[in-house]
């Protein structure tokens, strides 16, 4: 089974290349058969997309290539990880839940946060029980994991 960031990179790697062999090509022509290059803003323009496309397929095709070496199999099944949905209380008892994702998911709106930022690093491996402490812009902050479910706890509990 492949992790679901995947199929949404690789379909926005499908468009982009589709963009850059089929619909950039026609774009250019077109901008070049209006004469004088040297003053044409689609065709500048259409040539700037050109080379964002080109670049950001570079991108995707070195975070696919990474996220592929992630396999379902080799999430833990007791500690926090990606997928993870963590409930932890801080000193004063106040209770939040965070959803462990990859940089390309993280939506802070729907708690989610990413495996590699201060509080993501800080529950990474952790158990139910455990404190951690997490260096934040505002100061040093600690917190207890109070509850967990794994992504294979979370995947089951849909089907």
């Amino acid at each position: 089974m492949e992790l679901p960031v995947l199929a949404r990179l690789k379909k926005e790697l499908a468009d982009l290349k589709y963009e850059l062999t089929v619909r950039l090509p026609k774009e250019l022509a077109a901008a070049a058969a209006h004469g004088d290059l040297s003053e044409n803003a689609e065709y500048e323009a259409a040539k700037a997309r050109q080379d964002y496309v080109r670049s950001r397929i570079g991108q995707l095709e070195g975070r696919v290539r990474e996220l592929s070496m992630y396999n379902i199999s080799s999430i833990p099944h007791d500690v926090v990880a990606y997928g993870s949905r963590v409930s932890v209380e801080d000193d004063a008892g106040a209770a939040v839940v965070y959803e462990i994702v990859f940089p390309e998911e993280v939506d802070a709106a729907r708690g989610q946060i990413s495996l590699s930022s201060p509080i993501g690093r800080a529950l990474l491996n952790k158990a139910v029980g455990d404190e951690v402490e997490v260096h934040t812009p505002s100061g040093r902050r600690t917190y207890q994991i109070v509850e967990l479910l794994t992504f294979h706890d979370l995947q089951n509990s849909a089907h």
